[in-house]
């Protein structure tokens, strides 16, 4: 059982920079900007636990350099988390190719990040269109497949 976990954590990671080569090639092609959504997630959960991003010197440069620190460091625990999770689940489906899978995981991932801010009331994925959508998916299976490519090519190393 930890074997499972710690190759999913491993399998997660390795998915979660795919994804951030994914995102950052998109960025580099399409010449696009970077998302200030995860920013503005963990500022809005800053606030309401009543923590001060800001570091009490009411400067709002340091509040926003930390919510983009905090939301990049969420990615991560989204991604590195779900991979965990895979790593535990996976042996109750040994029959399911890992493409299957990797679907799986990268809808779920996907909704681990989008809902947060939906239920926030920062986004509106009804209002992303095609290129938003395409932005979001195409990383979220890209890090689906790889990490369950990643946890398999793992656990077989361990058989």
């Amino acid at each position: 059982m930890r074997e499972r976990l710690l190759a999913g954590l491993a399998a997660g990671a390795i998915g979660t920079v795919a994804l951030d080569l994914t995102t950052y090639l998109d960025m580099l092609v399409r010449a696009r900007g970077s998302s200030n959504l995860p920013a503005t997630v963990a500022g809005t959960l800053a606030e309401r636990a009543g923590v001060d991003l800001g570091g009490g010197d009411g400067s709002g440069e340091a509040a926003e350099n930390r919510g983009t620190a905090l939301g990049a460091l969420f990615g991560y625990g989204v991604g590195i988390g779900v991979g965990a999770v895979y790593g535990m689940l996976r042996p109750a489906f040994p029959s399911v190719p890992a493409a299957t899978t990797g679907i799986g995981i990268g809808l779920a991932a996907m909704a681990a990040s989008d809902l947060p801010p939906t239920a926030l009331g920062i986004t509106d994925p009804r209002t992303w269109g095609a290129s938003g959508w395409a932005s979001d998916l195409v990383p979220h299976m890209i890090y689906g497949l790889v990490t369950a490519l990643a946890f398999d090519a793992i656990a077989r190393g361990r058989d």
